[in-house]
């Protein structure tokens, strides 16, 4: 399962992509990323500093139906704070996966 990472203000970020068949979507998770292991049999890449950690956004992105919309589920317990620029940087990675979200269409962005 691929991911991206970003940084912002001294915290770290993690957009995961796989397929959910339950769904027949594609799912785009966001995390606060975890520090990775710097055991080498846990971490064979020592060049990966951070992995996902549990999604607390996670976004699905129908590719059955052209007539559905994505949606995004909330799995929070805790009163998480999310940046906006991290949320833009989401959204846009779930914009990438096929989705049509109105923001970018005002933007210009289809």
């Amino acid at each position: 399962m691929p991911w991206e990472l970003r940084e912002h203000a001294g915290r770290h970020y993690a957009v995961l992509f796989h397929y959910a068949l339950p769904d027949d979507a594609w799912a785009v998770e966001l995390s606060e990323a975890v520090p990775a292991s710097t055991k080498g049999a846990e971490n064979p890449n020592a060049s990966v500093t951070h992995l996902p950690g549990a999604a607390f956004l996670v976004a699905l992105v129908p590719d059955e139906d052209p007539n559905l919309q994505p949606t995004v589920r909330i799995y929070s317990p805790d009163d998480r704070v999310v940046p906006y620029e991290v949320m833009c940087w989401f959204m846009e990675q779930v914009a990438d996966q096929g989705g049509t979200l109105p923001h970018r269409v005002r933007a210009g962005r289809t």
